[in-house]
């Protein structure tokens, strides 16, 4: 071949996407596939609220030409009034809104670090995270997630990572892909971390409002007024919004003043010219509207996640730490196997299961996962819940 690609876009690794490649193949072939990979309630029984729609059909004139690079003041300042009312000090200044959090992902990264740089992620970790550091040649520095301890961040092993090169943390929190919330004791460890060290920390926290019963989300930037925050939340999976894709990075006050860090975001969005400006006006309306139908929607969840845990840890070699949040899962395989890669695939092709393997998310060495979602009903969870028994039986019993 004459012409190749770039050595950068060959790391480019996303687990969650790979895995349809080979699921698409076997359903155009009559397969039926149960879909347990995908993080998008809008491809099951979820709709997005109607006020949203409404507020997108009222301003369609003004929403045809481009926003600013930084978003519409309107919605800039509902951002800011909504981080205040939950203690956290942000100037609507301060806010940028862009195309959903995979967009600013790559924009704070690439922010944060220099090539050589390197920023504590957490493991297992949303892989587009990974994905940024390799194309950017950030080093990933792997803090644990303690899978004993209900996936709570390990803040002995977090501490004992940093090393001149660290620039920040990425707290991920409700926690995807492990259906954790992390206790406030651990959130103001890391808090306390970030301070004595100096590092930012990047709280990607866009499932905020997806906690179950008796679990309550802490904001990170509101455990204290001297840490440096760059806040990530959005329309996407907190008000079941994927295809809008709308999304926003917030400093708080101690970052906007003693750093350019938001000046270099807000000159990097430029580049992009603007977020989709229609949807920018269902911020106010989602952040100020009616929230009955959020109660609705994380009940079902909440009821499929109970379901699934249950489910997972009645089969043989398969063991599962409950969520308390999110519609995500990641089930550990207790079974004498290579790779969950191989563990996955054979699962899709014999089964028709289609889940995430645990490596595309990073793991604690010698241990081997799977990602699931609890989005499906609970008769289609039923069904590939002993898809997965009969497979397991079948190879390892």
């Amino acid at each position: 071949m004459q012409f190749n690609a770039s050595i950068r876009s060959k790391e480019m690794r996303y687990a969650v996407r790979d895995i349809v490649i080979e699921a698409k193949k076997l359903e155009k072939k009559g397969k039926k596939i149960y879909w347990l990979n995908i993080g998008d309630p809008l491809k099951y029984d979820f709709r997005t609220p109607m006020h949203l729609w409404n507020a997108v059909e009222a301003h369609k004139r003004e929403a045809e030409s481009y926003a600013p690079a930084d978003g519409i003041p309107e919605a800039r300042e509902a951002i800011a009034r909504d981080y205040r009312k939950k203690g956290i000090s942000v100037q609507s200044q301060n806010v940028m809104i862009g195309n959903g959090l995979s967009e600013l992902i790559w924009i704070a990264m690439g922010v944060l670090a220099n090539p050589g740089d390197n920023v504590l992620l957490p493991i297992p970790n949303y892989p587009l995270y990974d994905s940024v550091s390799n194309y950017l040649n950030i080093e990933k520095n792997n803090y644990c997630l303690c899978e004993e301890n209900d996936w709570q961040p390990d803040t002995n092993d977090l501490r004992s990572k940093i090393n001149k090169k660290t620039k920040a943390i990425v707290v991920i929190n409700p926690n995807n892909p492990t259906g954790a919330n992390y206790s406030r004791k651990t959130l103001k460890e890391i808090a306390d971390i970030a301070a004595e060290n100096k590092l930012v920390v990047l709280a990607d926290e866009i499932y905020s409002k997806q906690t179950f019963k008796g679990e309550k989300h802490e904001p990170f930037a509101s455990l204290a007024k001297d840490i440096a925050v760059l806040s990530m939340n959005g329309l996407s999976k907190n008000f079941f919004a994927t295809g809008f894709r709308i999304g926003w990075i917030a400093a708080n006050d101690f970052l906007a003043e003693n750093s350019d860090i938001m000046d270099a975001i807000f000159k990097m969005g430029r580049g992009r010219l603007c977020a989709v400006h229609p949807f920018q006006y269902t911020i106010k309306a989602a952040l100020e509207g009616p929230k009955d139908f959020l109660k609705q929607y994380v009940s079902k969840i909440e009821k499929r996640q109970a379901f699934s845990s249950k489910r997972l840890n009645e089969i043989n070699g398969i063991s599962c730490v409950a969520p308390k949040a999110t519609f995500y899962a990641f089930p550990r395989i207790e079974l004498p196997i290579q790779s969950d890669r191989d563990f996955v695939f054979d699962l899709l092709r014999e089964e028709g299961v289609c889940v995430v393997f645990g490596s595309g998310f990073g793991q604690k060495k010698g241990t081997h996962h799977f990602r699931i979602v609890s989005l499906p009903s609970i008769e289609i969870l039923g069904e590939a819940f002993d898809r997965l028994e009969s497979f397991v039986k079948k190879h390892y019993s």
